[in-house]
């Protein structure tokens, strides 16, 4: 078997056939020509099935170890289509630090159709065990979940799954396929944002779904054409020119990120890091034991004699932005921007304060941003 950082480069069905181009070719068409009735040559219409949405869909699957991907035209419409394998009645437990948009579709959509939800401390298995129940009939998570960072063993959630014949899904868009897969733990479906890391660039917004189960495959298959939210040709190009360069983004992302962490965990304008590369971190041995290294996202408490808005408008190379992922550093206050859909009293309780801050560490050079960090928090001070 070839080793992931080849198959970044050549997996899936990224050489056109026809042409020989190295470069999976952009099939800006909306439908195709038949040859008869009844007869075609593989594609009908591009909501269904376009050339350059194969190229991606199965790269993803291959890299993830999987059988069947699928292109969605962002992180929360693959996120939707999943949640629609489920039905009046059913509940999903859910992790209790996710991304905003994950509880609020939740929330605030899938609860009008009857499907309910609970929030769970999953690194606790007694504490999931005793929140399953007939009706429920999923779990949600991510590991490390966003923004603390907290890691949770996929093998005892596929294992607690299995058992009690529930589907397991991961949100792996921290991690990639380059740190970790899933599937290998026994999910049944990984989720991504392919905005992030999988881009690259804060170029495409994109999401990605990959399952190795035949039948859970048309499911989803189905879904995808009926709901409709699915990856244009452009952007499907877009991800896998991205991919490309995937390994070597996440390398230096991870070195940029634990170098980054270290020195943040000396400061004393900072309360606390929380980041599953440093040794220190309450998840650091089963981050080692199913991922490949940290990743490149930290979040940081500041100390209370500290002002984060006014360290929020002090930085001058990283940039105060929604997303991750990217080329260049992005910070993030969680409270405000991608978790303020969450109500006040949950946040307080998982501890999304208001002193919080999620930055995505970039491919720049390490002490440029370390020096940054350091005179925005120098002004913070009050």
């Amino acid at each position: 078997m070839q080793h992931l950082d080849t198959i970044l480069i050549h997996g899936g069905l990224t050489t056109d056939s026809k042409t020989g181009a190295v470069n999976t070719p952009i099939y800006q068409t909306s439908t195709y020509a038949q040859r008869a009735l009844g007869e075609n040559l593989g594609y009908e219409y591009s909501r269904t099935k376009n050339p350059t949405r194969d190229g991606i869909e199965s790269l993803i699957a291959e890299l993830e170890g999987g059988k069947y991907g699928f292109g969605f035209a962002s992180g929360m419409a693959a996120i939707g289509t999943i949640l629609s394998l489920f039905k009046t009645g059913d509940k999903i437990l859910i992790s209790n630090n996710v991304y905003g948009g994950t509880f609020r579709i939740l929330d605030q959509v899938f609860a009008n159709f009857g499907i309910g939800y609970e929030i769970v401390d999953m690194r606790d298995s007694t504490l999931l065990e005793s929140a399953i129940n007939p009706e429920v009939r999923g779990i949600l998570l991510e590991t490390p979940a966003n923004p603390l960072m907290s890691v949770t063993s996929l093998e005892k959630i596929a294992k607690i799954a299995k058992a009690h014949k529930i589907l397991s899904i991961v949100d792996n868009t921290f991690m990639t396929p380059y740190l970790q897969r899933p599937l290998d733990f026994g999910i049944d479906i990984v989720v991504h944002s392919a905005t992030k890391y999988l881009g690259g660039h804060s170029d495409v917004v994109a999401g990605l779904v990959v399952v190795k189960d035949e039948e859970l495959a048309k499911k989803i298959g189905f879904l995808q054409n009926s709901i409709g939210g699915v990856l244009a040709p452009f952007d499907s190009f877009l991800l896998i020119r991205g991919i490309k360069t995937l390994g070597l983004r996440m390398q230096r992302h991870c070195e940029n990120a634990l170098e980054i962490a270290e020195f943040l965990s000396t400061h004393s304008g900072v309360a606390k890091v929380y980041y599953p590369g440093l040794k220190s971190d309450d998840g650091y041995a089963i981050q080692k034991e199913q991922a490949l290294g940290g990743g490149g996202m930290i979040s940081f408490e500041l100390s209370s004699e500290y002002d984060y808005r006014k360290f929020f408008a002090s930085t001058q190379t990283i940039v105060l932005a929604e997303s991750l992922g990217g080329v260049e550093s992005l910070l993030c206050h969680p409270a405000s921007m991608t978790h303020a859909s969450i109500p006040w009293e949950i946040r307080e309780k998982v501890g999304i304060s208001d002193n919080l801050i999620r930055l995505s560490v970039g491919i720049e050079y390490a002490k440029d941003l370390i020096d940054d960090l350091v005179q925005a928090i120098d002004k913070a001070k009050k």
